[in-house]
């Protein structure tokens, strides 16, 4: 049996991954901000499950959990890294405070994390490093640039580092879910609102929000069960897969996104040439 290391672990994704892995009989540290909330989880599986408070935009703290998880646990082979939330707001409307909490939370964190574990695990010979991503990675919408920032940015590193890490036996997914039924919508940090925007494209998505109540993936078709279940079967394939696209929406919306990048960079062709040395 696996044993993994989950951060984000009380609530959406991370909590469904946490229950599987345990009732299938693996090991599990599982971490949140308030391990409090996963008491239960402990009572049901007595001397299976290990939590710990952890807030990932505490390097030292998180440095210090890791640590405490590798000794304890002997051996961490996957390290699920989930916690995250959303910001909602045109960039001029969002705080310095929420931009920092953003790029914290979805960027630095995670980047964190993986240079906390990488040491144990090149130790140990080798583990997987598996990151809660989102379709939000490969696309952008109005009322986002924050939230998507910070998914592309934490990307662009695991991309970077895949070919660092293989020879050492770590591979690395990036997952990409599309809208799943959690409670993500109700965490979202919502900037106040510039009445210069009522009539654009951020307004329409702020009177969304509103007028759902909060209750953004009552309808989303992403099913967490079925979700957390692909992710923990991504962790013993091999080689490991780069990125898991979730959802039927997700592969539209990633599809239609790379191949209209793709369109945009191929009519630039000549131009590309155009500035190149005379041959």
């Amino acid at each position: 049996m696996a044993q993994w290391l989950v951060t984000g672990a009380s609530t959406g994704i991370g909590r469904e991954v946490t229950e599987q892995l345990l009732a299938a009989g693996h090991r599990v540290a599982a971490t949140a901000r308030d391990a409090a909330r996963l008491e239960d989880v402990r009572r049901s599986y007595p001397g299976t499950v290990w939590t710990a408070d952890l807030d990932v935009t505490d390097t030292a703290a998180m440095r210090a959990v890791v640590t405490r998880a590798f000794q304890e646990l002997g051996r961490i082979d996957v390290v699920f890294s989930n916690a995250g939330r959303g910001a909602v707001g045109a960039a001029e409307e969002l705080t310095d405070e929420a931009i920092a909490e953003q790029v914290a939370v979805n960027m630095t964190g995670p980047i964190q994390l993986v240079r906390a574990v990488l040491p144990y695990l090149r130790a140990q010979g080798g583990g997987r490093i598996i990151q809660t991503s989102t379709m939000g990675a490969q696309i952008s919408s109005p009322g986002a640039a924050m939230y998507h920032a910070s998914k592309w940015g934490v990307e662009g590193f695991l991309e970077s580092i895949i070919g660092e890490v293989a020879p050492f036996g770590i591979g690395i997914t990036m997952v990409e879910p599309g809208s799943v039924r959690t409670g993500f919508g109700a965490a979202l940090s919502i900037a106040e609102a510039n009445p210069a925007y009522a009539a654009t494209p951020v307004g329409q998505v702020r009177r969304f929000i509103e007028e759902s109540g909060g209750n953004l993936t009552g309808a989303a078709p992403g099913d967490p069960a079925r979700v957390a279940t692909a992710i923990i079967t991504s962790a013993s394939t091999r080689p490991a897969p780069r990125r898991l696209v979730l959802g039927s929406d997700a592969y539209q919306a990633v599809r239609a996104a790379l191949s209209g990048r793709l369109r945009e960079v191929e009519a630039g062709s000549a131009l590309a040439a155009s500035t190149d040395f005379p041959a």
